[in-house]
Formats: structure tokens, sequence, C-alpha cells
């Protein structure tokens, strides 16, 4: 599978601003057996603000439940919830396609504060 690199139409700098993309910390994961593809359910918090969310990942190739405890990430908080099978997903955790489709996580290179948001 090869990733679209397509490029998309050009967005203002205000469409981007309404995309709150926020740092959490993942404080729980589970297998999701009943997913279509292979996927993790996640909690991650994302501080006092927001609070903890649920997210479903289709991570596994490269990530197992103890490598991703405390680990941080970048989500999508502020889309609806959606529905994903049995399971609703209340934000969109963010990573790249690899060569054949796996999704490698965006990494946070230091510690930030949960709920930072990318600017």
């Amino acid at each position: 599978m090869t990733a679209d690199t397509t490029r998309k139409p050009e967005i203002t700098f205000a469409d981007f601003d309404r995309v709150d993309i926020r740092a959490g910390t993942i404080v729980e994961v589970e297998p999701y057996p009943e997913a279509r593809k292979p996927a993790f359910k996640l909690k991650i918090d994302f501080g006092p603000e927001i609070g903890i969310k649920k997210s479903s990942a289709q991570i596994t190739k490269y990530y197992s439940i103890d490598t991703l405890i405390g680990r941080q990430v970048f989500a999508v908080v502020n889309f609806p919830p959606r529905q994903i099978g049995k399971f609703m997903s209340e934000v969109l955790t963010l990573g790249f396609p690899d060569e054949e489709g796996d999704v490698v996580l965006g990494a946070i290179e230091r510690r930030v504060p949960d709920g930072g948001r990318l600017f």
C-alpha cells in the first residue's frame, strides 16, 4: 500500500486555527479485537481543561500496550465523537502511514503539559 501524496486544496490560517490539536498522555490501553483492522482502545489524559478522552487507534504493528502507557501523543480534540464499531471514539489520535500503510504515531520530542495546544 502506498501513501496518498495527493495535495489537498489550500486552506487559510483561520481554517487551520479551528482544528484543536492537543498533547495528551495515554493512561489506559485495551485491545480492540472487534475492530475490522487490528486496533487499540486508548484513554488519553488531556489535562484538567479537557480531561480524559477515548480514541481507537490502528497502531498495533509498532506499539504494544506496555510501550503506549505514559506516552504523549497528538490528537484532534474538537471533532464530534465517532462510532468505530461498538466503540465511541472522542478524539482523533494523529500519526503517519509508513510504506505499507501502518501507522507511526507523531512524536513529541520533550514532555509538555497535557492539554497543551499545537500552534
